[in-house]
């Protein structure tokens, strides 16, 4: 499809003469033609920010190429308005992938460098020159503790400015000081504004790493020695290791060495929640700078850590999902820890994989990548049996620490006490008696997922989805966990109008309140989404349950990976039902691996563990294998069960998804679709399959009809040959205003 300012617009006439492909972040899958600048008589590089005129509004586009004529007639093109950088933001490395992910994706070039570049760079706005910081008010260097009672973080952020001088806000931030802090201590008038003079960011000077606290079994050498071997060059690792067996060690000594050599290294993780804890060991293993990418970030901070990065002031570059996206001075390995986490793989706008674009760029970069995972996904595994990537497993955990001894109990035929069977909660006292903590992982947030009328057999249903209201206790009401709809809890049934209205199911609520009347002398924590709005109220709650006395520890997701609990010997998971038969083909896989992480968490160090998987279905053979084999030999016969249904690794998908407020549009649209499908398939005689269009799993959500056509093949070529043909065609099928598309390559979410 050809560049052009209007996709309305006449062509009667090419223009030949020097024309600049700009990229804008808008819908449409295609760059832009603009004139050069009137007042920059130099040819402008690929990678710079320029202003422009885009229908009625000013743009920032970035430069992405350079041509000799275009499709227009030199009347319908526009002049670019202004040039905004000397030099390109990123380097051509990453640009190379930003352009390949457009390609694979099949995604607006303009949208993915919005994506990856901080907001401050992509809005028109007047930098502000000043470099303002905090430092004490002089007579108040020697305050007394009193004055801050319980205001623990504002007593250290207020040692800490005393100790380092006057401190930017996003320093602050960068050392894990919040913004409430810092206000706490302003409304004090315990500190002033100063303005500092300008930071100049220098590539940091690599200096040497604290003492090992630990020594290296024969396995982590081994995989050190040999990850090492390959620095300078490109090569996938995919560090496999049971949990605890110390692949956080590995990282840190190929860092090491990486650092001495002045090179930096980006390291990817799965959650917000596992940041500080990470950088923390970081910062006091290494004397060097080390930065944090995260959504937890306001624009300020975000763009100073990408600026360290930038510069090669930053040695260690932490983040999420979006990290892969910030440029290096000068790269030297990059590291994606739980490497199987399906948050990886963004779900909205563009749907990118961030493990998959890491080994692009390392590709790019020519550096090492390790992927590590005590669950490493089919896909690497299936990589691994191709020798795409190089496996190493860790199959020892370190030090002292013994493998957790797993046990199945079947609870079909049992009364159970709030989701606990007998056996389990004499379990639970045995390990409190002896000291222990005790972790009780429930994926479910609430009270109770259902409520309904004894009477009638009505139940609490959204309007806007197809989905039940959850119960939730704190604070009392009805949540729909998908659109965030709320309403009070009816004291009748609106149906019958009974009053005999019952809950179904359990949550982390009601496994709290169970839990604190049963064992009353003993604390009880929980992790969830709703427990930790709070900003620090997860850090909080960690601290105190690695102070190591006895607790009653109950989580969702939040806490299966990543965490070290050294004092945890029990590990109860209440229902390990819900992957045994789910709609998404994934099940198996997502259920083995979360079972397997939250195991981990038992028996980390000298004390051993025990876990007990709760199930009403004991006996089927996928739960009957992994808790009788280790993980690998269980992804085995998934991958030969993938292989059988021509399922991926072992094929390809395409996701075209339809959503309206009008159940016949979406499927109207979709319906065309897939004819122009088809029709394409055979035309180029590809060996593509289109499924649909069907209702998704959850075919309501948020007020929108859902549905989908997928599309399978076992050639990735094909797929994407046949994507190159079919997505211009569906961007000239007409939407109404209540409609929108979109295309997913490689989806990870089929519900």
């Amino acid at each position: 499809m050809p560049n052009t300012n209007s996709s309305n617009s006449p062509n009667p006439a090419s223009y030949q003469g020097v024309v600049y492909n700009i990229a804008i972040q808008s819908p449409l899958r295609r760059c832009f033609d603009y004139l050069p600048p009137v007042k920059h008589p130099t040819p402008l590089t690929s990678g710079v920010r320029v202003l422009v005129s885009f229908g009625r509004r000013q743009v920032i586009g970035i430069v992405v190429g350079r041509a000799c004529q275009s499709d227009l007639p030199k009347s319908k093109l526009k002049a670019i308005l202004s040039v905004i950088d000397a030099a390109p933001l990123l380097p051509k490395t990453l640009m190379k992938v930003l352009h390949w992910a457009a390609n694979y994706y099949h995604h607006p070039l303009g949208d993915v460098y919005s994506t990856a570049l901080p907001s401050k760079l992509r809005t028109v706005q007047k930098p502000d020159k000043r470099n303002l910081g905090w430092q004490l008010v002089k007579q108040c260097e020697a305050c007394p503790n009193d004055v801050f009672g319980k205001a623990h973080r504002q007593r250290a952020l207020f040692d800490y400015i005393r100790t380092n001088g006057p401190l930017t806000a996003s320093e602050m931030a960068q050392s894990g000081f919040n913004s409430a802090a810092l206000k706490g201590l302003k409304d004090k008038g315990l500190v002033e504004s100063v303005e500092l003079p300008p930071t100049l960011l220098q590539p940091f000077s690599a200096l040497a790493a604290s003492a090992h606290e630990l020594s290296l079994n024969p396995e982590q050498q081994a995989a050190v020695d040999l990850i090492k071997a390959s620095a300078n060059t490109y090569q996938c690792f995919v560090l496999d290791g049971v949990t605890g067996s110390g692949k956080t060690e590995v990282y840190m000594r190929v860092m090491e060495d990486q650092l001495r050599a002045g090179k930096q290294c980006l390291v990817l993780i799965p959650e917000i929640g596992l940041t500080p804890q990470t950088i923390e060991r970081f910062r006091k293993r290494f004397a060097c700078p080390t930065v944090a990418l995260h959504s937890g970030l306001n624009d300020s901070e975000r763009f100073s850590a990408w600026q360290q990065a930038k510069s090669g002031a930053a040695g260690i570059i932490l983040g999420t999902r979006s990290a892969i996206f910030t440029p290096m001075l000068r790269p030297g390995i990059i590291i994606l820890d739980e490497e199987h986490d399906s948050s990886f793989k963004q779900q909205e706008g563009f749907r990118y994989s961030a493990r998959d674009l890491s080994v692009m760029r390392a590709k790019e970069e020519k550096i090492s990548i390790i992927l590590g995972s005590a669950t490493p996904s089919l896909e690497s595994l299936a990589n691994c049996k191709s020798n795409k990537f190089q496996h190493i497993a860790l199959t020892k955990r370190a030090g002292e620490a013994v493998p957790a001894k797993l046990q199945l109990v079947d609870s079909s035929e049992q009364s159970l006490k709030h989701g606990f069977t007998e056996y389990t909660l004499g379990a639970i006292n045995q390990q409190l008696s002896s000291g222990g903590q005790v972790l009780v992982f429930i994926n479910r947030r609430g009270f109770a997922p259902i409520v309904n009328c004894a009477n009638c057999g009505w139940s609490a249903e959204c309007e806007a989805c197809n989905a039940q209201f959850t119960v939730h206790s704190k604070p009392a009401g009805l949540r729909c966990h998908h659109c965030g709809a709320a309403q009070r809890i009816p004291t009748c049934c609106p149906h019958c109008q009974s009053r005999d209205l019952t809950t179904a199911g359990i949550g982390t609520q009601q496994v709290e309140s169970f839990l604190e009347q049963r064992f009353a002398s003993t604390p009880v924590i929980r992790i969830d989404r709703d427990s930790t709005r709070r900003k620090n109220s997860l850090d909080e709650k960690l601290k105190l349950i690695k102070q190591g006395d006895p607790c009653l520890l109950i989580g969702t997701q939040m806490i299966a990976k990543g965490h070290h609990f050294p004092s945890i010997s029990l590990v109860v998971i209440l229902d390990a039902d819900s992957g045994l038969f789910s709609a998404d083909f994934r099940g198996l896989e997502h259920m083995a691996q979360t079972i397997v992480q939250v195991a981990g968490r038992a028996g980390r160090e000298k004390r051993r563990g025990e876990v007990i998987v709760q199930s009403r279905h004991s006996s089927h053979e996928a739960l009957v294998k992994l808790s009788n084999e280790p993980y690998h030999e269980y992804a085995d016969y998934l991958l030969e069960t993938r292989n059988a249904s021509h399922m991926p690794p072992y094929s390809h998908l395409a996701l075209v998804r339809a959503e309206s407020t009008d159940f016949s549009s979406a499927l109207k649209f979709l319906t065309d679709a897939a004819t122009r499908a088809n029709q394409l398939i055979q035309a180029n005689s590809l060996q593509v399959q289109t499924m649909g269009p069907t209702p998704a799993p959850m075919e309501k959500r948020a007020g929108r009809y859902r549905l989908q056509l997928l599309l399978k093949t076992t050639s990735r070529s094909q797929l994407h040959r046949l994507l190159s043909q079919l997505v211009p065609n569906l961007e000239l099928i007409r939407l109404d205003s209540k409609s929108r598309w979109s295309l997913d390559v490689d989806p990870q979410d089929l519900i």
